[in-house]
This record gives C-alpha cells, structure tokens and sequence, in this order.
C-alpha cells in the first residue's frame, strides 16, 4: 500500500484523481513534502456567501486539505489520521483570487501533531490564518 505522500505525489503528476472534496471545490495540491504541502484555489461567485465574498467553509476546506496533506505526507505505509481540532482565523474578505494555502508540521508527536496554515491571494496578502491538531490512526487497511 502507498503512503499518503506517494498518493498526494501521483495526484500532482496526474496520475490519480484529486479527492472528491477537492473536486467539489476546486482546489488542487501543488506540493508536497514529508511536514509541507500546498493547495491552491481559483476563488468564484460561486464561492460566495450572500455578502459576495468568499464562504469561511471554503477558507476552512483549502487550509484543512494543505494541514492534512502536510502532516499525511509524514506518515508511514499503513497510517492515517484524523482531524481533532481546527481553527481559523478570517484576516481579509476574497471576492477573485487565487489563494495559495501553505500547511507545515509545527509539532510532530507519537499520537497528536500540531500544523498550521497561512493562506495568502495572488497579491502576497495575508487573509487567514489556521492550525489543526491531527491524531494518527494505525492500520488504515483494517479500518471501516
């Protein structure tokens, strides 16, 4: 079985699909490395939360995929993770960008790492922020 960084590596290549959720929204991998990776996204109207600007759940989708990417590309054959914490922090209202997210591994432990997030447009600015505690999971073959 791959690891989830050969998996995420193909996915680059093209040589698998992009996850479902990352289809819904629109977002792609762009690099990835054991405790790195980067999304990135076109931001559309149909993004939008009624105010015009883009929904916190798309900021929130884009900044989970680059953490969990960054910290699954640290994993052995054989190991998973789950989220058990996110948190964001709304610093700037998108409307049309791209936006770049950057996961890093802060903190890898035994059972539970800390990763965080900066998300930036295509103009460099800063327009949010996140972090997320990850719990590995062994034996992802076995699991239901």
């Amino acid at each position: 079985m791959p690891t989830m960084l050969e998996m995420a590596q193909k996915m680059i290549r093209g040589e698998l699909p992009p996850p479902p959720v990352a289809r819904l929204i629109g977002f792609g991998v762009k690099e990835i490395e054991p405790g790195r990776a980067v999304c990135q996204m076109q931001v559309e109207s149909r993004h939008h939360n009624p105010m015009g600007t883009l929904h916190g759940g798309i900021y929130c989708d884009l900044a989970d995929a680059a953490m969990g990417l960054a910290y699954a590309a640290t994993l052995s054959e054989g190991e998973s993770f789950t989220t058990v914490e996110l948190k964001i922090n709304f610093l700037r209202a998108v409307r049309q960008a791209t936006l770049t997210a950057e996961g890093k591994v802060v903190k890898a432990g035994k059972t539970l790492s800390f990763v965080e997030c900066e998300v930036k447009d295509d103009q460099g600015q800063l327009v949010a922020v996140a972090s997320s505690t990850c719990m590995k999971l062994s034996d992802r073959k076995n699991q239901k």
